[in-house]
């Protein structure tokens, strides 16, 4: 989708303009107009809406009688059409080596925000590799333990919310800072718990924090990379995530058989520790500052545009939810509990319930970046339902199998598929979010939807347990944990897909004016200044 400048020119997301018709702004409009650009955009829209904002921006229109009657259809549909046409022969993808081209500081800031993202998933991971581990070490069930996997998802909106609101106030960097220093407390002090209600409690905390760190590293990195290498790196920040998991694994694998549960925790705070120092070093966001400066000139309060942005963009802030809950649903619903089913149901040992999550993960980093790439040429929306459609197909393969090389191939891509989508998903809520909001909206929108889907892996374990295999192993019972998994999990690839047709394309969406730079100090970085104001 084109942005659009204040002097009506379009722009194609590398810097090149052409006259256009003016649209609708995407950033936060003024309060009144009641429109919503997520809903009516330069693709069409009702007459009805042009005309009021028309009224509201005179001349951002000029329309002909005929050209506004046939809008109707496409305005409700088009961009829902748009998804089945053929991708622009002209924007054919460029060679990946190019675009992962970055300058000192855009590599840099990119860099702690990708290991500030690792380092989440690492601890988080930590949990749902020891379900086993802490269920004897409490004297609980496994799915006592993964009401800690539960309360941690539930409580991240509320990080999301009190970090986010902070950043967009008052910028990035020291928000960013806090919040690893206080999360590497808090791991720490998991590995002292004595009991699992005080461990959940830790959890609960732990949950806040993880919350709040995803808006932050997510702004910074796609506010500073160049607008054409935002898919590519979109992915490969998401697959920060898969890599937390893959090293939480291997830590697992070389840790827990001879140092036990605990010292997987204390160990594991070392990456934390490194993520902190780097971040004293970052600077501030520089489209945060335009933003800030743009709403301080226009003596703006900052709750007063949060509240135009909630009237004007409501429609865009419940569809981000609930594809986010989805997209939750996903990931934890294919992850979490896969441990636990290779072992319990399947009676592997944990050396090879680790090789099965090393193997998935390693589907998930190809697939995240390789997605995220592509979709800088098919679309995000395009991308992800694609993603949709072939993870179904992978579900049969990934939980009927009794073999454990037909298993791992299952895992290997069933993983592609899943963070196949989620790596288009920094770059597509980055784009989608109003410019005021790009800390809060992305990482709200993010957790919320984990609020939703918080009790994924505890529906999982209970049905499991609750409905076991007809046969007994050694006079018990085993969880049936591979047949929920399957339901939920096709379930939820068909919810992506209808989720991703519905959605809106704002690939190429610029953050920054032109009279700005993300290295003020090169001569040649023309190709990062961006022309486009939100």
């Amino acid at each position: 989708m084109a942005a659009v400048n204040d002097t009506g020119a379009t722009s194609d997301g590398h810097g090149q303009a052409a006259s256009g018709i003016r649209t609708i702004d995407t950033s936060v409009q003024p309060s009144g107009t009641g429109i919503d650009s997520f809903v009516v955009d330069e693709l069409g829209g009702s007459e009805k809406a042009r005309v009021v904002d028309e009224e509201a921006h005179p001349g951002h229109f000029n329309l002909t009688a005929d050209s506004t009657k046939n809008s109707k259809w496409k305005g409700a549909f088009g961009h829902i059409l748009e998804l089945f046409e053929r991708p622009d022969v002209q924007n054919r993808p460029r060679n990946p080596l190019h675009l992962l081209k970055l300058r000192p500081r855009q590599a840099f800031t990119f860099s702690v925000a990708c290991l500030g993202w690792l380092v989440d998933s690492l601890d988080f991971f930590c949990v749902t590799m020891t379900t086993t581990e802490l269920a004897e070490a409490f004297g609980k069930e496994p799915s006592d333990v993964t009401s800690a996997i539960t309360v941690t998802l539930m409580l991240r909106p509320i990080g999301a919310l009190i970090f986010g609101v902070i950043a967009d106030r008052f910028g990035r960097r020291i928000p960013l800072i806090v919040n690893l220093t206080l999360f590497t407390v808090i791991e720490l002090a998991s590995g002292f718990a004595q009991n699992l209600e005080t461990f959940i409690g830790l959890r609960a905390i732990y949950g806040i924090l993880m919350g709040g760190e995803w808006g932050l590293g997510n702004s910074l990195a796609m506010e500073v990379l160049p607008v054409e290498s935002r898919g590519i790196f979109s992915g490969i920040l998401q697959m920060s995530y898969s890599l937390g998991n893959l090293v939480a694994a291997m830590l697992y694998y070389a840790i827990v058989p001879s140092l036990g549960w605990r010292a997987l925790f204390w160990i594991s705070i070392i990456p934390a520790v490194i993520t902190i120092v780097m971040s004293l070093f970052l600077k501030e966001s520089e489209a945060w500052k335009q933003t800030r400066q743009q709403q301080k000139n226009g003596a703006q309060r900052y709750y007063k545009v949060a509240v135009d942005m909630l009237k004007n963009h409501w429609l865009r802030c419940v569809y981000a939810v609930v594809f986010m809950a989805a997209m939750n649903f996903l990931s934890h619903g294919s992850q979490d509990l896969y441990p636990t089913f290779l072992k319990k149901q399947h009676g592997f040992s944990a050396g090879q319930a680790t090789v099965g999550t090393v193997v998935g993960n390693i589907g998930a980093i190809i697939g995240g970046i390789f997605f995220g790439y592509i979709s800088e040429y098919l679309g995000r929306r395009r991308t992800i339902a694609i993603c949709a459609i072939c993870g179904a197909c992978f579900v049969p393969l990934w939980i009927l199998p009794d073999k454990f090389g037909t298993l791992l191939a299952g895992a290997f891509f069933i993983q592609v598929f899943v963070q196949g989508a989620w790596g288009v998903i920094p770059a597509y809520l980055s784009e989608i979010s109003p410019a005021a909001f790009r800390a809060t909206f992305p990482g709200l929108a993010y957790q919320l939807g984990n609020l939703i889907s918080a009790s994924a892996s505890q529906i999982e374990a209970t049905l499991g347990e609750k409905n076991p295999l007809p046969e007994l192993r050694d006079g018990e019972a085993v969880p049936n944990y591979g047949r929920v998994q399957g339901i939920l999990i096709g379930v939820i690839f068909s919810c992506v897909l209808v989720l991703a047709i519905v959605g809106r394309e704002e690939k190429g969406k610029q953050f920054l004016d032109n009279a700005k730079s993300v290295d003020s100090d090169d001569d040649d970085n023309n190709n990062n200044n961006f022309n486009i104001k939100n």
